[in-house]
């Protein structure tokens, strides 16, 4: 696994992308994710969010090692909501599309799980706060 580069991405289309994830609460890797797997069935479609968060937590070590706490911060973040995510989808059928049903979801499983669920949340939380 790895990050790729984008060759050429006109700038009006990646302040589009950044504003509209910022507008829903995601990182701006979650909202690309969330977008282009929009027409997977929901079990290919966790797995790649999956397969997306363990890319962001490389990356997030990645940014760490060069000082960048903020970029770092972000990616954590995404990585978690998209682990989220992927239960979510993988183990109900429920595809969560906002902050809110992330945090409604995460209380569901706090509930199920245990309360290690809501530590780790609040830390991730804490990386997504970090970031603004």
């Amino acid at each position: 696994m790895g990050w790729v580069g984008l060759a050429s991405i006109p700038r009006v289309v990646l302040e589009i992308a950044r504003r509209e994830a910022d507008r829903l609460g995601m990182s701006l890797e979650e909202y690309l994710v969330e977008t282009i797997t929009r027409s997977l069935d929901p079990r290919e479609r966790a797995r790649e969010y999956l397969r997306a968060a363990r890319e962001l937590l490389e990356q997030a070590e990645t940014e760490l090692g060069r000082g960048d706490v903020r970029q770092a911060a972000e990616k954590l973040w995404g990585a978690a909501a998209l682990a989220v995510k992927a239960h979510a989808l993988a183990r109900r059928g429920r595809r969560l599309s906002s902050h809110g049903e992330l945090w409604m979801y995460e209380r569901e499983l706090e509930e199920e799980l245990g309360e290690w669920v809501y530590d780790a949340w609040m830390a991730a939380n804490g990386m997504h706060t970090c970031f603004y």
